[in-house]
């Protein structure tokens, strides 16, 4: 959770005000967003809001964090630990490549980016519930899978980070930097097929 959350606090009022901070801030930014348009949003009065949250950064905190477990529920799996790589790494690519490149992801992304000044620890939240959640289980697979000969590295963690870069290719560029609206399942299985056939030609045994 965000440095300087102060938790979740379960409870209708509650999610009404994190769904209305979601709505506002996502849209308007940290600085243009206004507690007078998060309360009318969540449905609640700003007494009720300040309640919650004291000041502005902290329900933006508490909203980030929020979204980045949702988030990352989201994308959570079971991976097969005795598949074979050809079979899981798709799988793995394909879930990566959801998270990263969902609507809610995004944007997620760029706001966490623009208020690196102000909230450095958005970010390495982000990253935790999302990137390398996916990154950390991919690595406990590899090591698997290298213990039944099936591949071979020397770094597993760097090994699993240049599997989710080549899942990216061009993909995750043109769509943060608004070059592609929308990127079809055929385009992602495209690039993550490669990135695994690429993947196993180095590290293959």
């Amino acid at each position: 959770m965000p440095e300087g959350s102060i938790g979740a606090r379960p409870g209708r009022k509650y999610d009404q005000v994190i769904e209305g901070a979601r709505e506002v801030f996502l849209r308007d930014g940290f600085e243009g967003a206004s507690v007078d348009d998060i309360a009318r949003a969540a449905g609640v009065s700003k007494a009720t809001l300040y309640s919650y949250f004291p000041d502005k950064r902290q329900l933006f905190s508490e909203m980030v964090g929020v979204l980045c477990r949702r988030q990352a529920e989201q994308a959570n799996m079971e991976i097969d630990f005795s598949a074979p790589p050809a079979a899981v790494l798709p799988l793995v690519g394909r879930r990566l490549m959801r998270f990263i490149l969902s609507s809610t992801g995004q944007r997620l992304f760029r706001i966490c980016v623009a208020e690196a000044d102000r909230f450095p620890e958005l970010g390495a939240e982000y990253y935790r519930c999302g990137p390398q959640m996916v990154q950390t289980r991919l690595r406990d697979y590899l090591l698997k899978a290298a213990a039944r000969r099936e591949v071979r590295f020397d770094d597993a963690n760097l090994a699993a980070a240049q599997f989710a870069e080549l899942c990216r290719a061009e993909l995750w560029a043109k769509a943060i930097f608004g070059v592609q609206a929308s990127v079809t399942d055929a385009e992602v299985a495209r690039t993550v097929d490669g990135a695994t056939s690429i993947f196993l030609a180095r590290y293959g045994c």
